[in-house]
């Protein structure tokens, strides 16, 4: 035991798998880092390798899943999948293994199964059935010693966030496969090492769950304890500094490697330096205090109501991060795009002025703006823009954080409530392209998007994805709450039987993409269920019902000890009310 596996490192997986040699071809050897008198040898010959399961004081456990992606045969009839990496923000898009020639079914194949079973072990509802899940350790194969295959990349632990059943071509037809979103952990506390004597404790039935924690990354600790509401917290995130080259903690891959596998995050768009705003940035930003800022924004007063310049100059700014695009715009474009939003659903006294939050956003604290010289850092004059067409948006730190979907949806919720409460949500946000932030249900994935060929983040769809629905699990909710309302109550008669409905807590659709499982329903009452969609009642911490208009009380949520509800989907709604208080 002792042996660790650090972040950015490369080893030597070579075939003969000897555990006895530390060192081979100039590259430490997997196979002797993870050499171990209880567990079996690991493999990395497939993309998903399972370490067996031991039973440990009356629970199974599995030590690990060793994912290994690897970009050779990419894109091919054997391998059609691009798996996408982002590993300085946390992210990886991980697909299965089920190939046009499979004829079981889809979740059937091993690599899908185990990740599936990891999946609902990641789903837990509790911290003492989460310390039995699974980590992921993640490698990628890489190109050393001019040979493409036989080294691999450790790129850290990972847990599975979402998982969603798709649809793929490869030779001409289409077949279903699964794609996991991965969210890799912070092992800074670790100075970006794993102890591999922490797999091996898992491994040890004569542990506890309880004792093998103590082995465990700090990441890790904190995700068992709180769950997935913890993961904007914990998830790795690597702060780089403005333009110029940089040393990194890690690569992901060499230069031969295929450009599609693992594509390079977004840099800032020029290298010059920043003027110095009204407020420096924020240092060491986190969720919580980027949310305070969003809260805090200083904004003019017109008749007694908040301006609404910089929340809609925020709302296009996230709008942005959410879509994929650079996170800084030309002058001009925010002239056009924030100037639009402005003429449509700012204050009908104010003035169509962007230039305003173009430059005063930065006493935020959040808000980046290059290219303007020091002289004119302080004086928003749309002239000297017009000229110097500089660069404004969300700086790295805040741009990082909310590209993380619970991050963001705080964000959205807490600027719409607080400085645009009558505003028209749908249709502000169906002309940002955040379409399904003002729904617990989201938009359907088998709904197109419009090019509405205008507006700030305009998007067409390029792939169609099915989200999984098991009917069953509706039928069987609904059974144990005897077709009652958990709010209310009510019992709905219809001529021959009873009638309720199931609702999502965290929706099906985009951008939720919440899961279709027994702790992420609620059975509802038709009024209820409309207003629990609309977002007009949430569900506080202590299980009371509460209206989103007032905070006033509804009720309590009635509970069935067989129906087990997670919190986080619970605390996930109640952000996009706008009411996480947790």
């Amino acid at each position: 035991m002792g042996s660790q596996l650090r972040v950015g490192e490369v080893l030597r997986s070579a075939q003969n798998r000897d555990p006895e040699t530390p060192v081979m071809d100039g590259y430490r050897n997997i196979h002797h880092v993870t050499a171990s008198q209880d567990l079996a040898q690991i493999q990395l010959s497939k993309g998903i390798n399972p370490i067996a399961k031991v039973k440990a004081s009356g629970e199974r456990r599995r030590p690990a899943i060793l994912i290994r992606s690897s970009p050779w045969k990419a894109g091919t009839a054997e391998t059609p999948w691009h798996d996408v990496f982002d590993l300085d923000n946390g992210h990886i898009s991980y697909f299965g293994d089920h190939r046009v020639d499979h004829t079981v079914p889809v979740g059937s194949t091993q690599g899908n199964a185990v990740l599936l079973e990891a999946f609902t072990e990641h789903q837990a509802s509790t911290a003492a059935q989460r310390a039995l899940a699974v980590p992921l350790l993640v490698f990628a194969a890489v190109s050393r010693n001019k040979t493409p295959k036989g080294y691999v990349e450790f790129c850290g632990v990972a847990v599975i966030e979402r998982v969603e059943q798709i649809e793929q071509e490869a030779k001409g037809r289409p077949f279903p496969n699964y794609r996991y979103d991965l969210a890799v952990l912070d092992l800074s506390a670790e100075n970006d090492r794993v102890d591999w004597a922490w797999i091996e404790a898992r491994g040890n039935p004569g542990l506890s769950a309880g004792d093998v924690l103590e082995h465990a990354p700090r990441s890790w600790r904190q995700w068992v304890e709180h769950g997935h509401s913890v993961l904007p917290e914990v998830r790795r995130q690597i702060s780089l500094p403005e333009g110029g080259n940089t040393s990194r903690p890690h690569s992901t891959g060499d230069s031969r490697q295929s450009p599609g596998l693992f594509p390079a995050p977004r840099r800032p768009d020029d290298t010059t330096s920043a003027p110095p705003g009204p407020a420096e940035p924020l240092e060491q930003l986190t969720a919580s205090m980027l949310v305070d800022s969003l809260g805090s924004l200083k904004v003019h007063q017109s008749n007694g109501r908040p301006s609404r310049h910089k929340p809609l100059a925020l709302l296009w700014a996230i709008s942005r991060i959410a879509t994929g695009q650079a996170r800084l715009a030309p002058w001009r474009q925010f002239q056009d795009e924030v100037g639009g939003l402005l003429a449509e659903f700012g204050l009908p006294e104010s003035s169509v002025t962007p230039e305003y939050p173009f430059l005063h956003l930065q006493t935020s604290r959040l808000w980046d703006v290059h290219g303007l010289p020091p002289e004119q850092s302080a004086k928003p004059h749309a002239a000297t823009f017009d000229k110097l067409n500089p660069e404004a948006g969300m700086n790295e730190q805040a741009a990082r954080l909310l590209s993380d979907p619970f991050v963001r949806i705080q964000a959205v919720a807490l600027l719409r409530e607080t400085y645009l409460a009558d505003v028209d949500h749908h249709a502000l946000m169906n002309r940002l392209g955040l379409a399904g932030y003002e729904t617990a249900g989201g938009i359907p994935d088998d709904v197109e998007d419009q090019d509405t060929g205008s507006g700030p983040a305009s998007r067409r769809t390029v792939t169609l994805s099915r989200i999984v629905r098991d009917p069953e699990l509706t039928a069987q909710v609904k059974r144990l709450h005897g077709d009652r309302c958990q709010v209310c109550g009510l019992q709905l008669p219809t001529r021959f039987s009873t009638y309720s409905e199931a609702a999502h807590i965290r929706g099906l659709g985009r951008p939720h993409h919440g899961p279709d499982k027994l702790s992420n329903l609620l059975v509802l009452c038709p009024n209820h269920h409309v207003q629990f969609d609309a977002l007009a009642i949430y569900i506080d911490p202590d299980g009371t019902v509460r209206t989103t208009a007032d905070d006033s009380p509804v009720g309590e949520l009635r509970r069935h000890p067989a129906h087990p509800i997670n919190e986080a989907h619970l605390r996930y709604h109640r952000a996009l009310c706008g009411r996480d208080h947790d």
